[in-house]
C-alpha cells in the first residue's frame, strides 16, 4: 500500500502544475456546496409546477371522458343504462360516479358505489394556485382508500358543472412514476448545468486566485524571486493581479532601501567609533585653549565648545538612529529667540551674506528638547542658505546674499514656526518626495537625510514638519511643536 501511494505521488509530481489535483480548500468546497444547493432549488422549481400540471391534466382527462359518457347516457331513452354498460363506461372513463348540475338540480348519471371514506373535493373552477400546487402531494401521501370528487365546467354539453368521483390510487401510481421520471431528467440536467457552472467559476475565479496565492507565498518565501507576469484580463481578477505585482515591486524597493540603510548604519557605526576619538581629542584641545589670553580665541571658544558638545551628543545617538530610533526628547522650556540665534550661527548665517530675520511674539517659548530643536533649525537654515548661495538665476548684485525669515504664532496648544527663504524654491519633481531618505534638493553635496531626520525629531515631540509653500519666490517650511 505504501509503495502504491508513493508511485501515485511520483506520477502526480510529473504532471504540470496546472493539471495536478488540488485537495478541496475553503473556497472550492463552498462553491461546490452552493452549486449543490442551487441544483436542489432548481429541482424544486421544476418538479413542483410539473407535478401540479400533471395532477390537473389527469383529472381533466377523467372529466372529459366522463362528460362524453354522460352524453351517451342521456341519448338513451329515459337515460336508462344497464349495469354492465354503466360499469364499462365507468371503467373506460376511470370514474366511479358522474353527476351533472344544471339550474340548481343535481342529476346522478352513473351510480356511485359505497365508499369506506368520504371523498375529498377538488373544484377546478375555484382552486387557487397554492391549492393546486398542494393537491399532488396530498394525493401522493394520502390514504390508499382515498377518493376524489372533482368538479369543473362542462365543455361538450350544457350545465353548470360536471362532477366525477374517482379513486386516488391510480392517480397516485401515475403521479409517482411521472415524478420519478421528471426527477431523474431534471436531476441530470441540473447536474450537467451545475457541473458546467462549477467548472466555469473554477476556471474564471478559483484558478486565478490559486495563481495569486502561489505568487504571494513565493514572494513571502523569497521577495527577490521573479515576479509572475499578470494576465491581460480586464475584470476584478486582472486588477488584483496587476495591483499585486505593483505592490510586490514597491515592497522589493522598500526592502532594498532598508538593506541600503542597514549597510549605511553599519558603515556609520564604524565611522562613529573613530569620530568619537577625534572629538575627544578636539575637546581636550579646546580645554587647553581655554587658558589662552588671546581675545579672538576667547570669543570663538564658546561657539567651538557648543559645536563639539553637540557633535559628541550626535555621535552617541547616531547608532540609535541607525536602528531607526531617535532617543526620546527631554522636553524643556526653550526661548525661541535664543534657539534661533544659536542655530543661525551654526548654519553659517551672517549679516554680510544670508541673514536671519526674526518676527516673533515677545517672550515666545516652546516645550522641546534643546539639542533636537537645534538640529531641526540648523538643518532647515543650512538648506535654505545653500539653496540661496547656489541659485544661478539670482541677479549678480544679490549673488550669495539673501534672507531667511522666521515667524511664529500659537495655534491652540501648538506653536507654528514658519521658516521662509527668498531662494529658488523646491523643484516640483522633488516636492512630494522631499522628506524621503536620500532625496536632496538642488545642492549635490548633501546626503538627503537632513529633512528626514528633522521630521522624525518633530514627530517625536508630538509635532510635525512639512513644506507649506514653494515657488520662484522661495520655500516655506512649517514646524509645529508643543507650546
Amino acid at each position: 500500500m505504501n509503495r502504491l501511494a508513493a508511485r501515485i505521488r511520483e506520477r502526480l509530481n510529473l504532471l504540470p502544475p496546472g493539471w495536478r489535483p488540488h485537495p478541496p480548500d475553503g473556497m472550492s468546497s463552498r462553491l461546490l456546496a452552493l452549486t449543490a444547493v442551487f441544483t436542489v432549488a432548481v429541482e424544486l422549481l421544476i418538479v413542483m409546477p410539473s407535478a401540479a400540471s400533471f395532477h390537473e391534466r389527469w383529472l381533466r382527462d377523467r372529466l372529459q371522458a366522463a362528460e362524453l359518457a354522460s352524453v351517451g347516457v342521456e341519448a338513451l331513452p329515459y337515460s336508462a343504462v344497464e349495469d354492465e354498460t354503466a360499469a364499462e363506461l365507468m371503467r373506460i372513463g376511470g370514474v366511479q360516479a358522474v353527476v351533472v348540475g344544471e339550474q340548481g338540480v343535481r342529476r346522478l348519471l352513473l351510480q356511485a358505489p359505497n365508499l369506506p371514506r368520504a371523498p375529498d373535493l377538488i373544484d377546478l373552477r375555484r382552486d387557487t394556485p397554492l391549492a393546486r400546487a398542494l393537491d399532488p402531494w396530498r394525493t401522493l401521501f394520502g390514504h390508499p382508500d382515498r377518493s376524489i370528487r372533482v368538479q369543473a365546467r362542462p365543455r361538450y354539453r350544457s350545465g353548470d358543472f360536471i362532477e366525477i368521483l374517482t379513486p386516488a390510487q391510480p392517480l397516485k401510481l401515475e403521479l409517482r412514476a411521472f415524478l420519478l421520471n421528471s426527477l431523474l431528467a431534471s436531476l441530470l440536467i441540473a447536474i450537467v448545468a451545475g457541473g458546467l457552472l462549477y467548472a466555469g467559476l473554477s476556471y474564471l475565479v478559483l484558478q486565478p486566485l490559486r495563481r495569486v496565492t502561489r505568487s504571494i507565498e513565493r514572494f513571502a518565501a523569497d521577495p527577490e524571486s521573479p515576479a509572475e507576469t499578470p494576465s491581460d484580463r480586464h475584470d476584478e481578477i486582472g486588477r488584483v493581479e496587476r495591483e499585486l505585482a505593483v505592490m510586490q515591486d514597491e515592497v522589493r524597493h522598500a526592502l532594498r532601501s532598508r538593506a541600503r540603510l542597514a549597510a549605511l548604519g553599519e558603515a556609520v557605526a564604524k565611522i562613529n567609533h573613530d569620530l568619537r576619538n577625534m572629538l575627544t581629542s578636539a575637546q581636550m584641545a579646546s580645554e587647553r585653549l581655554a587658558g589662552s589670553a588671546d581675545p579672538t580665541v576667547a570669543k570663538a571658544l564658546p561657539r567651538l565648545e557648543r559645536a563639539l558638545g553637540r557633535a559628541a551628543a550626535l555621535s552617541r545617538n547616531v547608532l540609535e538612529y541607525g536602528r531607526s530610533e531617535e532617543p526620546a526628547p527631554q522636553a524643556a522650556k526653550v526661548a525661541l529667540v535664543g534657539a534661533l540665534t544659536l542655530a543661525a550661527e551654526d548654519a553659517g548665517l551672517d549679516a554680510s551674506g544670508v541673514r536671519l530675520e526674526k518676527r516673533l511674539p515677545a517672550r515666545f517659548a516652546i516645550q522641546a528638547d534643546p539639542d533636537q530643536l537645534h538640529r531641526i533649525l540648523v538643518n532647515l537654515m543650512r538648506n535654505a542658505r545653500q539653496a540661496i548661495e547656489t541659485d544661478a538665476l539670482r541677479p549678480p548684485a544679490r549673488q550669495g546674499r539673501g534672507v531667511i525669515r522666521v515667524t511664529a504664532e500659537a495655534d491652540g496648544t501648538m506653536a507654528v514656526i514658519r521658516i521662509a527663504d527668498d531662494g529658488p524654491g523646491i523643484p516640483p519633481r522633488l516636492a512630494e518626495r522631499l522628506f524621503e531618505p536620500f532625496v536632496s534638493g538642488r545642492t549635490s553635496d548633501g546626503t538627503g537625510l537632513g529633512l528626514t531626520i528633522s521630521r522624525e525629531l518633530a514627530a517625536g515631540h508630538g509635532g510635525d514638519l512639512r513644506l507649506a509653500a514653494s515657488g520662484p519666490d522661495g520655500a516655506v517650511f512649517e514646524l509645529r511643536l508643543p507650546l
